[in-house]
C-alpha cells in the first residue's frame, strides 16, 4: 500500500522529465529552424544588395564569373548529335518565371515569392537614381544615334541577364552599328549590369542600362493617373505580375517621350532598322493575308505619335491585370483595328515575315539540328528566306527558353552570322 504511491510518483517524475526533455528538444529544433530561415533571408538580402553597390566587389566578382557571356560557347556538338548549353549560372533556375519557382525546393519558393514582392515594390519606388533618368537619357542620346533602340529588363534578383538576352544585344549592333541601345532596368543599372555589357561597350558600341523614372515617363499622359491609383491601392493590379504589365506601359511611354524602336530581349535583329517608321508587325494573318493579331514585342514610332497616345489611353482606361496579354498584344490589336481607318493616323502594319516569321507553336523547329539531307535543305532555304525578307526573329522565350541550340540548326546559323562578339574571337 505504501510502495504503490511511491512507484506512481517515480513514474510521474520520469514522465514529467520526459515531457520536459521533449519540450526542450522541440524548442531547440524550432529555434534552429527559425535561425536557419533568418540566416537564409539575411544572406540572400545581403547578396542581392551587393549587386547595387559599386564599392562591394567580392560577391559581384563571383556572380559575374558565372554569368560572363562568352556566349558563343552556346553550341557544342556531342556524340549523339545533340547539343548542350554550356552557359550555367549560380542560380540554375534563372529562366523560371519568378512566380513559378521549383516545386522541390521550399527555400527557393519562399525566396522567389519574396523577390517578386520586392521587385514590384522597386518598380514603383522613386529613388535618387531613377530621378536622374531624364538627364541621363538626354546625355546618352545627345551625340546622335542613327536609330534609338530600347529594351526593358525587369526581373527578380533570382533571374540573371543571360546568354539569350546578350545575343539579342550582340545581333542588334551587327546590323545597326551606329545606333544606340538603352536598357530600362533597375537591376542592370549597376556594376553587375555594366560588367555584362562591357564586352559590347569596349568595342565602341553605345549601350547603357538606366533605371527608369516612371513619374517622368508617364507625366502628361493617361498613364500618370493609372500609376497614382496603383500606388494608392485604388486600382487592382491583378494576378498577372505587375512588372509584366508595367513593362507593357513603359515601352509605350518611352517611345512617346523619345521616339525610336522598342524590341523585346528575346528578339534577334537581322537587318538595319533605319528605314522603318511608325510600324507594328502582324503576329498572325488570315488566309486572305489580312492581319488577325498584332504584337508589341517590336514597336517603331516617332516621338509624340498619336497612336502611341491612344495605346496609353487604352491601357489606363481598360486595364485588366488578370488576363495575360490583355494590356499588351491584345491592346495594340484592338486599338489599331479601331483607329486604322482614320486618315490622320500615320502608321503601317508590316507583314508577319517582318518580325514573326515563326509562330510560337513552331519555334522549336528553329533550334533543331538537321536529321537528314531533306531537313538540311529545308533549314538552308529557311535561313535564306530570313536573310531576304525578315528584319528580325522573335524567339517566343516563354516557349523556347529551355530549348538547346543544336548544331546546324536555324538558330545556330543565325547566331554565327549575326553576331559581333563571336566574330571578334
Amino acid at each position: 500500500m505504501i510502495k504503490v504511491p511511491s512507484l506512481n510518483r517515480a513514474v510521474q517524475r520520469r514522465l514529467s522529465f520526459n515531457r520536459h526533455a521533449g519540450l526542450h528538444i522541440f524548442s531547440t529544433i524550432s529555434f534552429g529552424a527559425i535561425f536557419l530561415i533568418i540566416y537564409i533571408f539575411t544572406t540572400h538580402a545581403l547578396t542581392s544588395n551587393l549587386s547595387f553597390h559599386p564599392h562591394v566587389s567580392n560577391n559581384q566578382t563571383i556572380i559575374i564569373q558565372h554569368v560572363k557571356l562568352t556566349s558563343y560557347n552556346l553550341i557544342r556538338k556531342t556524340s549523339n548529335t545533340t547539343t548542350q548549353i554550356v552557359q550555367e549560372t549560380l542560380l540554375e533556375d534563372h529562366d523560371h518565371n519568378p512566380l513559378v519557382p521549383p516545386i522541390d525546393h521550399i527555400t527557393k519558393e519562399t525566396i522567389n515569392t519574396l523577390n517578386e514582392s520586392l521587385l514590384e515594390f522597386d518598380i514603383l519606388k522613386s529613388t535618387t537614381l531613377t530621378r536622374r533618368f531624364k538627364k541621363r537619357a538626354r546625355d546618352f542620346f545627345k551625340d546622335g544615334c542613327k536609330v534609338r533602340f530600347f529594351m526593358i529588363w525587369m526581373s527578380s534578383y533570382m533571374r540573371v541577364f543571360g546568354d539569350r538576352e546578350f545575343i539579342a544585344i550582340d545581333a542588334l549592333f551587327k546590323s545597326n552599328p551606329d545606333s544606340c541601345l538603352m536598357i530600362l532596368s533597375n537591376t542592370m543599372d549597376s556594376t553587375y549590369g555594366f560588367q555584362i555589357l562591357k564586352p559590347v561597350i569596349d568595342r565602341g558600341y553605345r549601350v547603357q542600362a538606366i533605371a527608369p523614372d516612371l513619374e517622368f515617363l508617364f507625366k502628361n499622359t493617361p498613364a500618370q493617373s493609372w500609376l497614382d491609383h496603383i500606388k494608392k491601392g485604388k486600382r487592382n493590379p491583378g494576378k498577372i505580375p505587375l512588372g509584366q504589365n508595367i513593362s507593357n506601359l513603359i515601352r509605350l511611354a518611352v517611345l512617346y517621350k523619345f521616339g525610336g524602336v522598342y524590341i523585346d530581349t528575346d528578339f534577334i535583329v537581322l537587318k538595319d532598322f533605319s528605314s522603318l517608321r511608325n510600324s507594328i508587325g502582324a503576329q498572325s494573318v488570315s488566309l486572305s493575308g489580312n492581319w488577325t493579331r498584332l504584337n508589341n514585342a517590336v514597336l517603331i514610332f516617332d516621338k509624340n505619335h498619336s497612336l502611341l497616345y491612344k495605346f496609353i489611353e487604352e491601357f489606363a482606361s481598360t486595364f485588366n491585370g488578370d488576363k495575360w496579354g490583355y494590356n499588351g498584344p491584345y491592346l495594340v490589336s484592338r486599338v489599331v483595328e479601331r483607329e486604322a481607318t482614320k486618315p490622320e493616323v500615320n502608321f503601317r502594319v508590316l507583314p508577319q515575315k517582318a518580325f514573326y516569321p515563326v509562330d510560337w507553336t513552331r519555334i522549336g523547329d528553329f533550334f533543331t539540328a538537321p536529321v537528314n539531307q531533306v531537313h538540311r535543305r529545308w533549314i538552308e532555304a529557311k535561313v535564306d528566306q530570313l536573310n531576304k525578307w525578315t528584319y528580325g526573329v522573335h524567339l517566343w522565350n516563354k516557349q523556347s527558353r529551355r530549348l538547346m541550340i543544336e548544331e546546324g540548326s536555324i538558330m545556330a546559323r543565325l547566331i554565327s552570322q549575326y553576331c559581333v562578339i563571336c566574330n571578334a574571337k
